[in-house]
């Protein structure tokens, strides 16, 4: 046998051996870096599902942010179309002028602002700031008076509330005469009463336009107590044309219907109160006497509103229902208001009372809004359908509500505008969402 035979032999075997030990090497080295790329990647999904879920809650528990803030509000909802700012405090009243084309509001910081609404999605308004007299505490409700260029402001103070009326109130200047005119002269106080309901305060003030019979167009004004007391202001001259004692323990609200015939009190009882306003041939209001009671609710009337006709009437009741009245009818011969409709309100709050704190019935009928706290809603007058509902339609509770008498521009057309105003010392426009054909 060839010496050299089992040496090769040897030489081949290690040879493989070391070629095996090679290739193992090799592939399991590239087993690692597969692993070790396709492990991040994996990983990488996972951390993806898992941090989803996370990235929900998280959002869940921290929904604004101060830019999401801004975005919220401009798309908080769709009827929402603007927000007026720069209120120091809580803006507890607000009231449009006869035409739509002003708003003055009635805020806590003790200023009251007329607002010039050239077109309701403006980014900016012109206003007329209006402080109080020294000592008249803070605005607690506004009506315009006359043309619209006079407005009857209650305050209220540690020693009662107070009446005035400013007259002459200007239009804003143009940008450019203001910066020559940097202060506006301030309108006048042609009349103002102290302690008129004693230390009581007032709650609401009502105003409208005299029509009805020989009425001679004056403006009147009603201002409503924390008691039982109403009385009737001339918006003019500020003379007391008359007063009224509903004997329901505590008032709510009162109202003065749009023609200025009727005056109707919500208070502590289920029973509304109508009182006539009669006028005498010279124009005059002669007096103010019973007329009739609206009888069906079970509990407390919350709030209350006329038809623009003045024909009709809409109560809201702690009973949780919504009523129509025709009061239109022969009181003098003792007939008595009919109820039309009967309505539940759409309120779902978890098995707590459910009412509404305030109702506005828009410039045409066709639409009721109303509001709980916080919550807006719109119904259908006709059927009593929510047309549409904004939940949190302020951060805080809402504190007044007014349709605009007829519509104002928004951009090329002409719209109903719905203002709210709330304790988040803002005061929103909302425009009026469409009514099924019925």
């Amino acid at each position: 046998m060839d010496p050299l035979l089992p040496i090769a032999a040897l030489s081949i075997i290690i040879g493989a051996v070391i070629a095996l030990a090679f290739f193992g090497s090799y592939f399991r080295k590239r087993s690692s870096e597969i692993q070790s790329i396709s492990k991040p990647e994996l990983q990488s999904d996972q951390k993806k599902h898992q941090s989803k879920p996370h990235q929900t809650k998280k959002s869940h528990a921290r929904p604004h942010s101060h830019a999401s803030d801004k975005d919220q509000n401009k798309k908080h909802h769709p009827l929402d179309v603007n927000t007026l700012k720069g209120h120091g405090d809580a803006v507890t009243d607000l009231c449009f002028s006869s035409d739509g084309r002003s708003l003055a509001t009635a805020c806590a910081d003790g200023v009251l602002r007329v607002f010039k609404l050239d077109d309701a999605s403006s980014k900016s308004f012109k206003f007329l700031r209006i402080s109080l007299p020294p000592g008249a505490g803070h605005p607690v409700a506004v009506s315009f008076s006359d043309d619209g260029l006079s407005i009857v402001v209650a305050s209220q103070s540690l020693t009662g509330s107070s009446l005035y009326m400013y007259g002459g109130v200007e239009k804003p200047k143009p940008s450019e005469e203001a910066r020559q005119q940097p202060k506006l002269p301030l309108p006048e106080v042609k009349w103002g009463h102290h302690k008129v309901h004693d230390k009581l305060g007032i709650l609401t003030l009502s105003g409208t336009t005299a029509s009805y019979g020989t009425a001679d167009g004056s403006t009147i004004v009603a201002s409503c107590s924390e008691g039982t007391d109403i009385k009737l202001w001339h918006g003019t001259t500020g003379k007391i044309l008359g007063h009224v004692d509903t004997n329901q323990l505590k008032n709510t609200m009162a109202a003065i219907s749009p023609n200025g015939r009727f005056l109707a009190a919500a208070a502590f009882t289920a029973d509304v109160k109508v009182w006539e306003i009669v006028y005498s041939k010279d124009g005059s209001v002669k007096e103010v006497t019973k007329a009739m009671q609206l009888k069906g609710h079970k509990s407390a009337v919350t709030w209350l509103c006329f038809t623009p006709n003045s024909e009709q009437m809409v109560t809201a009741s702690k009973d949780g229902s919504i009523r129509i009245w025709n009061i239109n009818v022969r009181f003098h011969m003792d007939e008595d208001p009919k109820t039309l409709k009967v309505f539940p309100i759409p309120l779902d709050l978890g098995g707590a009372a459910v009412h509404y704190d305030r109702l506005s019935l828009s410039p045409d009928g066709k639409i009721l809004a109303a509001t709980h706290g916080s919550t807006l809603q719109w119904l259908c007058i006709e059927a009593g359908k929510v047309l549409e509902t904004a939940d949190k339609a302020h951060e805080g509770d809402i504190t007044g509500i007014s349709w605009a008498p007829k519509p104002i521009p928004m951009g090329d057309e002409k719209v109903l505008v719905l203002a709210t105003s709330s304790v988040d010392k803002k005061v929103k426009f909302w425009v009026a969402p469409s009514v099924p054909a019925s």
